[in-house]
């Protein structure tokens, strides 16, 4: 009896995934087409090339306008189209930085810290890696936005929950909405 009450459940189950697997109405796709956008500049005037978040270079968009993306350090792009190393996660804290910010982002570098930020106003972030940098960027946005701080050189984000800051000499930009004319501090 109890193989029989077994082999008729067994028998339900296997009836059940043949029908949602063969007879079952399909689920519906989402058609939408991402149109990467450029984070980031490899040269500059006609020669520039926009990089994407992900570290693909944009060949097939226009030229970026000089000065309105953070430069990367790169003399040229390189042949396989998507960039590595270094360079790539550099490419990565770029494209994790929020819209308000963006537009004072001078240049980024890799140095002895790791992953450098350095805004229009001459203030250094330091990243370390690219982990988190969603996180950091929220981070380096508290402390920039704080009114208790108006003059600094750098702001550490290796521990997003942490950051730290150190030196005097930059002077934050006013917080007008973060137009480009207020990173130029």
């Amino acid at each position: 009896m109890r193989r029989r009450l077994l082999g008729v459940l067994l028998l339900a189950l296997l009836a059940g995934a043949a029908y949602q697997l063969f007879l079952s109405e399909p689920e519906t796709v989402d058609p939408r087409l991402r149109v990467a956008r450029p984070t980031a500049v490899i040269g500059s005037g006609a020669d520039a090339v926009g990089v994407s978040a992900a570290g693909m270079l944009l060949v097939s968009q226009p030229p970026p306008e000089d000065g309105a993306l953070p430069a990367l350090p790169l003399s040229e792009p390189p042949p396989s189209g998507h960039l590595a190393g270094p360079v790539l996660a550099q490419a990565r804290v770029l494209g994790a930085a929020p819209a308000a910010i963006r537009t004072c982002i001078a240049a980024s570098r890799f140095g002895e810290s790791g992953i450098d930020v350095e805004l229009r106003s001459g203030i250094e972030l330091r990243f370390g890696d690219a982990s988190r940098a969603v996180e950091k960027w929220r981070s380096a946005a508290a402390v920039l936005a704080d009114p208790s701080v108006t003059a600094l050189d750098y702001v550490d984000l290796h521990s997003p929950g942490r950051p730290s800051t150190g030196g005097s000499g930059r002077s934050l930009p006013p917080a007008e909405g973060g137009s480009s004319g207020s990173c130029d501090a």
